[in-house]
């Protein structure tokens, strides 16, 4: 006995249409939100974004943050330093992953108390 469904019965995804669900998902179901984490991997390319990897101790998130809102930030952001992001989930469908799209940064931790 066959546990496997009939082949007419099944609802087989090309891999485009599978990443085209997740990421309807994950951009309409995380609107705009705050993440707090520590910089990892920080990169500053010549067109003005900044590239980086937010992570804690048991996850990392690729991070995007465009000239236009880097330049508003006060701070020099730096490996190591925690901050908290409010930012937008985006997923890339040619690679299969997602990241964030980071809209604000402000420091947190250590940073946020020699500020004050």
């Amino acid at each position: 006995m066959s546990a496997e469904l009939p082949l007419a019965t099944r609802q087989v995804l090309s891999p485009t249409q599978l990443a085209l669900a997740a990421r309807e998902l994950l951009e309409h179901g995380f609107p705009l939100l705050w993440l707090q984490g520590e910089i990892s991997n920080f990169l500053r390319a010549r067109s003005g974004h900044w590239y980086f990897t937010i992570k804690d101790a048991g996850a990392q998130i690729r991070c995007a943050m465009f000239r236009p809102r880097a330049m508003l930030l006060r701070f020099a952001p730096s490996d190591g330093q925690q901050v908290l992001l409010r930012a937008r989930v985006t997923f890339y469908e040619p690679r299969g992953d997602f990241q964030l799209q980071v809209e604000h940064m402000e420091e947190a931790g250590l940073g946020a108390l020699q500020r004050q």
